[in-house]
């Protein structure tokens, strides 16, 4: 299956995009987060953007207060600006109330963060169900400063206000849904964040340019954890009777290695999907465990909700030195990391897209020589394609979907995806009609 995309002109303007997105200062709420979906809904004008007023409850959590932040530093004793917001918005711990004081190194230091393994690293610090204010600098540059007395400023608002979150519905052929899930609440951080949402838009943007799609396709733009329970708490009755499969998508922008997390199941056709992709384009990549989980997958796989969510990420949350600090910046996504994940991921739909039950046609083995599909002349080893074939058809009982096929084979599902359209357009394999989760998928697809 080709993808109709240059491949190196997306991997740029996704990194392009990143960049835009890169300065802007998001948390679980506010303008940042807006700013963001309204970039994002540029680029595809059918995103809903909604609001959630603060209070609201939601399942066992209610919407917090709105925060926005205008500006924050420490005056030193000599008159030194630093942890200047401007420069970093992670010199600021997330969900700050507001303060403008004066205090000793003593007392000052009670409200300073930073990481003595990583020293020029400006650790990413958040407190948002607990009011206090903070600020992250590099150990080192903490490690420097002098006694004395320290003017620090936070210009912030905790006020009534909303959660923002965006949802895009991409209409297909059955009411059958693909979620995807992205988080938008973190600042400056270029894997673990804004990865998610630029590979996501793009996927979204590949998958309204196709003129049919098997499956509607469900894709939120949310805060972390909140924001999944938030769309849950609102949407959990059509996701559980609507979502066939889903990712949740994180951390896809480097190049180090691919990973994968399960579902709380483990065997879900979001499971067996992501196997087979990882396999073939990766063979190497980690896999772990739901023990591992810690992202918006413990929200979808919780009991009682219990979507088919898995996750194939890059380097996962929590196991790079560069997680959640200023060094997961702009240099340490790069677009072809960016590239590879978006091929993976889409290979994951055009595997869900194309999964279905097929049979032959005929008792025995078709003669495809009459029908072009053979060699005319005897040869000693038929090439792939014809091998392919041949097993395809071997294994087309009815009681296996393509996908099992495309393992027993070892092969990738999207390679067959024209042979399996060549079989049909002869007669020679038909879709079991009494699966009733695949729908005949037209040759656009090719």
């Amino acid at each position: 299956m080709k993808i109709k995309h240059d491949e190196c002109t997306i991997s740029q303007d996704m990194y392009y995009l990143m960049e835009r997105l890169f300065p802007i200062c998001r948390s679980i709420t506010g303008d940042g987060v807006r700013i963001t979906l309204n970039i994002l809904k540029e680029l595809i004008p059918e995103i809903a953007i909604n609001e959630v007023p603060s209070g609201t409850q939601c399942f066992d959590w209610t919407v917090p207060d709105e925060w926005n932040i205008k500006d924050a530093y420490i005056i030193t004793p000599t008159g030194e600006k630093i942890a200047d917001f401007k420069v970093s918005n992670l010199h600021v711990v997330n969900y700050s109330e507001p303060v403008d004081r004066s205090l000793t190194l003593e007392e000052l230091n009670k409200h300073l963060y930073s990481l003595p393994e990583l020293p020029h690293a400006i650790p990413y610090v958040t407190s948002y169900y607990y009011r206090r204010w903070g600020f992250c600098l590099t150990d080192q540059q903490r490690k420097q400063l002098q006694p004395g007395n320290y003017r620090v400023y936070i210009d912030s608002a905790l006020k009534a206000g909303s959660l923002t979150y965006g949802e895009l519905v991409i209409p297909g052929e059955t009411r059958e849904e693909i979620f995807l899930s992205t988080y938008v609440c973190h600042p400056s951080m270029a894997n673990n964040e804004l990865s998610g949402p630029v590979v996501t838009t793009f996927l979204a943007l590949w998958l309204m340019s196709l003129p049919k799609r098997r499956y509607t396709y469900r894709i939120v733009f949310i805060p972390e954890t909140i924001g999944s329970i938030v769309y849950l708490s609102q949407h959990h009755k059509e996701l559980k009777q609507n979502v066939y499969a889903g990712f949740n998508i994180t951390c896809v922008g480097d190049q180090q290695t691919f990973s994968y997390l399960p579902s709380r199941q483990g065997n879900t056709i979001s499971d067996r999907v992501a196997r087979h992709v990882l396999k073939h384009i990766f063979p190497n990549y980690l896999e772990y465990t739901f023990r591992d989980r810690g992202s918006d997958e413990r929200q979808y796989c919780s009991p009682g909700i219990d979507l088919p969510m898995a996750s194939v990420m890059r380097s996962k949350y929590g196991t790079y030195p560069e997680y959640h600090t200023s060094l997961d910046n702009l240099n340490f996504v790069t677009p072809e990391g960016l590239s590879g994940s978006y091929t993976a991921l889409l290979h994951c739909l055009q595997c869900l897209e194309f999964n279905q039950i097929l049979h032959t046609q005929c008792y025995g083995e078709p003669q495809l020589g009459k029908r072009g599909l053979y060699p005319t002349i005897g040869v000693r080893n038929p090439q792939k394609r014809l091998r392919d074939m041949m097993d395809v058809l071997a294994y087309s009982d009815g009681n296996h979907d393509l996908l099992s096929i495309a393992e027993k084979i070892e092969t990738p599902l999207w390679e067959l995806i024209t042979l399996v359209n060549t079989l049909k357009e002869h007669n020679l394999l038909n879709e079991n009609k009494y699966h009733n989760s695949t729908m005949t998928v037209m040759n656009e697809y090719v």
